[in-house]
């Protein structure tokens, strides 16, 4: 008898069939350096690692890790949410890995990560909603790599109470939620999210922890208005957020969000001097833009920025 598989998305399979828009050439990913890009699958898949980059199915994968670039995401593959852009699996998550924050922290040595990102599923089934978790995995990844700087992108911890303090008592050098999409579209592209409580998870964190650098992100091309996105810029700013994401939603199926638009490149460049006129300490605006992308060096451009305003 053949097993029958399960979908990685059963939320969606009722959904009606939206044809994914062919992708303009100047989407494109590159793959720089073969011999790197095997190594660092090689430590993940050995390590049973689970990395945003293959879950979300991320299109920046092949230069990422071919310069050893790997977002690592904690506490199973497995979401309680069902976000409608998501490409990462939803259901009921298992039990968490007590032995995780060793095996990332061996693996961020391995890769000799500089700067390291950690993100995770949602987990609403767990009390604190995994911030015991990432402080434990921030901890361990600093003490075998006190070099290593470390990047966090969080779930909102809704209804959770003040589990995100903990997240900041493992003191992270970054701490990053993604704002997403704008408010209109929340209830369709983010049905278990609210707007503005992601919005004061930035703004307590930072009130929390000041010389944390924030961040947040939004994806374009959903069908919203450019004078929305003008208003998520202030919104986050108003929240003291230091660093913006801006890139294209990419639909990962059929049965995903339906993709509006592709936005040119000199639209980005638009959007990108808007945000940076606002005062973002820094601004990343272009077609392939992810939370991740290039974060090593940002990081380094948020500080020389941070420096250069005092």
């Amino acid at each position: 008898m053949t097993q029958k598989i399960k979908p990685r998305h059963p939320e969606k399979v009722k959904n009606p069939i939206n044809p994914i828009k062919k992708k303009p050439d100047w989407i494109r990913s590159k793959l720089n350096n073969s011999k790197e890009f095997f190594l660092t699958k090689t430590i993940v898949n050995k390590n049973n690692l689970v990395t945003v980059c293959q879950e979300a199915n991320c299109p920046n994968i092949t230069e990422c890790w071919s310069k050893r670039h790997a977002t690592f995401m904690i506490m199973g593959d497995t979401c309680t949410r069902a976000c409608a852009f998501c490409d990462v699996k939803t259901g009921k998550p298992e039990k968490l890995d007590h032995l995780e924050p060793i095996k990332i922290s061996q693996a961020v040595k391995k890769l000799d990560l500089k700067h390291v990102v950690i993100t995770s599923v949602d987990r609403d089934d767990l009390d604190d909603g995994g911030s015991n978790h990432f402080y434990e995995v921030i901890n361990q990844t600093r003490k075998i790599n006190p070099n290593t700087t470390i990047e966090v992108l969080t779930p909102d911890f809704l209804r959770k109470g003040d589990a995100y303090k903990r997240v900041l008592e493992a003191n992270p050098d970054v701490f990053n939620h993604n704002i997403e999409t704008v408010p209109s579209l929340y209830l369709k592209v983010r049905p278990g999210s609210r707007y503005f409580a992601s919005l004061e998870l930035l703004k307590n964190v930072k009130k929390m922890n000041n010389r944390v650098f924030t961040k947040s992100g939004i994806m374009v091309g959903l069908g919203e208005t450019r004078d929305e996105i003008l208003q998520v810029m202030d919104d986050l700013k108003s929240a003291d957020v230091d660093f913006l994401t801006i890139g294209q939603y990419l639909q990962p199926s059929v049965k995903h969000f339906p993709l509006d638009r592709y936005y040119k490149p000199e639209e980005f460049k638009e959007l990108g001097d808007i945000a940076k006129a606002k005062g973002f300490l820094l601004v990343s605006s272009s077609p392939l833009t992810r939370s991740s992308y290039h974060a090593d060096e940002d990081f380094a451009k948020l500080q020389q920025n941070r420096l250069k305003n005092h």
